[in-house]
């Protein structure tokens, strides 16, 4: 399998993360945003949307890194992790379906300000939409925080849910939020991190930036 990618993207690295928690290869291509490589004619054909990540099995092309979550776990038998009980699949679905909605969106706003608008060249960040951000992300972190209660994890066990929401926790520090106001949440993103597949995929990308 392949994946168009970029290390630094959340998205990108939560795939990467669940390929190698599940001991599933995959060849790594690297996408230049900055540069519009996403918006080739090329990668174009295989995403309309002009983003990545992009998973490519032979002739089938996927798109929207939750649904690759899901394939690859059930390509790999892992129903621990993307279960089909009814329930529990509704319960990682809601996880990640707020994940990308609320959670993920908040802190996007301030890492676009913060991160990608330096690196991209954009200048000075916009306070108030910093602001905004930082605001939501508040009302979120501590949804997270209490409904996890005394769960490991969020639906209890290890599931795709938590790769999914877990590298956009990860960026928090590089954002300037403060996710150890949130003893509960914070436990559980140490616990992702402390997983070896996490660190080759979030970490690592961290460290080479």
């Amino acid at each position: 399998m392949k994946l168009y990618q970029l290390s630094l993207s959340p998205n990108c690295q939560k795939v990467v993360a669940l390929a190698h928690e599940l001991g599933t290869p995959l060849e790594l291509v690297s996408v230049d945003l900055f540069k519009g490589e996403a918006r080739t004619p090329a990668l174009l054909a295989k995403n309309p949307n002009g983003k990545v990540p992009i998973l490519e099995d032979g002739d089938f092309v996927l798109w929207e890194s939750n649904a690759m979550l899901g394939y690859l776990a059930a390509k790999a038998g892992r129903t621990d992790l993307a279960p089909t009980a009814v329930r529990e699949r509704a319960e990682v679905d809601r996880w990640m379906s707020w994940g990308l909605a609320h959670f993920a969106s908040a802190i996007r706003k301030v890492a676009f300000e913060r991160i990608v608008k330096k690196l991209a060249g954009l200048g000075a960040p916009d306070e108030a939409m910093v602001k905004a951000g930082a605001e939501e992300f508040a009302v979120w972190a501590n949804v997270l925080d209490q409904s996890l209660g005394n769960k490991e994890y969020l639906c209890g066990r290890l599931t795709i849910a938590d790769f999914s929401l877990a590298p956009y926790a990860a960026l928090t520090p590089s954002c300037g939020l403060d996710f150890s106001l949130y003893p509960k949440a914070n436990a559980w993103l140490s616990r992702m991190l402390a997983r070896e597949s996490m660190q080759r995929a979030v970490l690592a990308a961290r460290e080479a930036a």
